[in-house]
């Protein structure tokens, strides 16, 4: 069986991230960081969404994770390596994680391991799109946009407009055998 999640709802989920990070910071300098890839597209929404907001200190930046993934010799035979993009520094800087979906936290564990290279900021919040439950690790979000009641095996596809060409949430549920 499989559901679907629409354009709408993906918005929808985009506009509840930024209202409780707007609601919680509001002139606060804070830093969105996106975790490529799809992540950093959520984070751009958001930040197009804040950014309406008056003299509000905003920076943005993208983080690639490939490498420090605990996953990576299971990923693919030649994983693509993309940059991560971060202008601003990162020592004592309040950064607002953005991902699409949380599933068992290790993304964001290998996401840490990579911010802490380029400094040691003073405050890390998450934000996800879609948290789908099923930890594996001690992460939960500071903010999430929809969630998602999902069995351990159900496959979560996320695809938005950026990178794949259109707005869609596909839930793949585990047929029972």
């Amino acid at each position: 069986m499989q559901k679907t999640l629409t354009a709408e709802d993906i918005a929808t989920g985009v506009e509840r991230l930024a209202k409780a990070i707007l609601d919680k910071h509001r002139g606060h300098p804070v830093a969105l960081v996106g975790i490529r890839s799809r992540g950093d597209e959520v984070a751009e929404r958001i930040l197009t969404i804040l950014s309406a907001e008056d003299d509000w200190d905003l920076s943005f930046g993208v983080l690639d994770i490939s490498l420090y993934r605990d996953d990576f010799e299971h990923l693919h035979e030649n994983p693509l390596l993309q940059e991560s993009d971060i202008a601003f520094p990162i020592e004592g800087a309040h950064i607002i994680l953005v991902d699409d979906v949380l599933f068992t936290g290790r993304t964001i564990r290998a996401a840490l391991d990579a911010l802490s290279d380029y400094g040691r900021p003073g405050k890390v919040e998450l934000a996800v799109l879609i948290d789908r439950g099923h930890r594996e690790m001690p992460i939960q979000p500071d903010y999430v946009g929809i969630t998602l009641d999902t069995c351990r095996l159900d496959h979560v596809l996320v695809s938005l407009e950026g990178t794949d060409g259109k707005d869609e949430v596909r839930i793949v549920e585990k047929e029972n055998s």
